[in-house]
């Protein structure tokens, strides 16, 4: 330690004594002396939280995203054939009257299939596709 050459403060001097002595103890003491600083504080000497927060974030990108395993199946645009979109769409949900299936598709974007698995979803799609209309999977 560098000596001060200015006096030092009463407070000052508390602290370097305080110092010395931590730099005198061995490890074992030193763990035992900061679990008795954390007990009688309420303290802990572990890293703050945003740093921690940080690494977790970056474990976090490091590992592959949970895959999604539940769509909803949105017409995007109808597109030119708008009446080969109507009859794919009353193929797949089959409780649509002709009215309410052309009012969906006349409405796009709009979500036609809510919470349905990957391969009914990737079958909608595909057959609304191939009828002209653009799909999203949500």
């Amino acid at each position: 330690m560098a000596s001060k050459t200015s006096t030092p403060t009463k407070s000052g001097s508390k602290i370097e004594e305080l110092l010395k002595t931590v730099e005198e103890m061995s490890v074992l003491e030193l763990s035992d002396f900061v679990k008795a600083l954390e007990e009688k504080f309420g303290v802990s000497a572990q890293a703050m939280a945003a740093p921690a927060a940080a690494s977790g974030q970056a474990a976090e990108a490091s590992e592959p995203a949970e895959e999604q395993t539940v769509f909803n199946v949105v017409i995007a645009s109808s597109g030119e054939n708008k009446i080969s979109v109507i009859k794919a769409l009353r193929e797949l949900v089959p409780t649509l009257g002709l009215k309410e299936a052309k009012d969906l598709v006349d409405a796009a974007p709009k979500e036609v299939m809510t919470q349905v698995n990957k391969k009914t979803a990737e079958e909608a799609k595909d057959k609304l596709t191939t009828a002209g209309a653009t799909v999203e999977l949500k």
